[in-house]
């Protein structure tokens, strides 16, 4: 389902002004909350001094903005450079019902919602952005990458279910990285066999002996440096106009 970004521009909760430093976990980020509409789902901004590229997360079952995989995902990012947006696809009571979860087409909606909810931030409007999905939250990504042309600039899987992309993933062309647990038995195929249907640019990575979650020493942080290189490479490169673009520096338009 296509969303026209023009049509979300009636909030049904006021966005917060509040803005927060925590010097000691990392004073170069600035946090703030922001609501996506027409539900009001809650999410989290955060954005780097310096950000040269944005990425919005996406999972499809428990929830994204305080999962602290999520979390620990998103502040590497955020150390990198990179702002991100932490956000649940669904409310509490909608989630209790489990064939939302696998409504793509719902999470899809919903995320290209939050895509043109983020666009009308000033301080991160210019950014490049990219997607990280899990679970379900991957086909999800997909479908909104497929769906809002140049707007998404990668899209990173983490033990996701891209397959449930379906007939999608070949008009998917954007540059897509899937990652998978070396013992996650069956997913592993799963993502194997939507990585043939892609469209785009694409590369499949297994992280030996993880399983679902990533919970083994050292898995998530294979996994996060496989996504930081990937949205640094796709989103970042060669991206020092993001910089001179920023409405804020006095020198954007000289």
């Amino acid at each position: 389902m296509e969303v026209s970004c023009k049509k979300l521009g009636d909030r049904t909760m006021p966005q917060s002004s509040a803005f927060s430093r925590d010097s000691k976990r990392n004073p170069a980020v600035v946090s703030r909350e922001v609501w996506i509409p027409p539900r009001g789902l809650a999410g989290t901004l955060n954005r780097p001094d310096g950000a040269r590229a944005l990425v919005i997360f996406a999972h499809g079952s428990g929830s994204s903005q305080f999962s602290p995989r999520n979390i620990r995902v998103a502040e590497a990012l955020n150390r990198r450079g990179i702002a991100t947006l932490l956000f649940d696809l669904l409310l509490p009571q909608e989630e209790e019902d489990r064939q939302n979860v696998f409504d793509i087409a719902l999470l899809a909606q919903r995320l290209k919602q939050a895509v043109c909810r983020v666009i009308e931030e000033p301080d991160v409007n210019f950014l490049p952005i990219g997607l990280f999905g899990a679970s379900t939250g991957a086909a999800a990504a997909l479908v909104t990458a497929s769906g809002l042309g140049d707007r998404i600039g990668a899209v990173v899987s983490r033990g996701g279910r891209p397959d449930l992309a379906g007939a999608i993933l070949p008009l998917v062309k954007v540059p897509t990285l899937l990652i998978v647990g070396g013992a996650d038995y069956g997913v592993i195929e799963l993502n194997q066999q939507a990585l043939e249907h892609l469209g785009g640019e694409k590369s499949i990575q297994i992280v030996p002996g993880a399983t679902h979650l990533f919970e083994e020493t050292g898995a998530l942080d294979a996994v996060i440096e496989l996504a930081a290189d990937w949205f640094e490479s796709h989103l970042m490169a060669g991206n020092s106009s993001a910089t001179k673009a920023d409405p804020r520096k006095p020198d954007a338009h000289q």
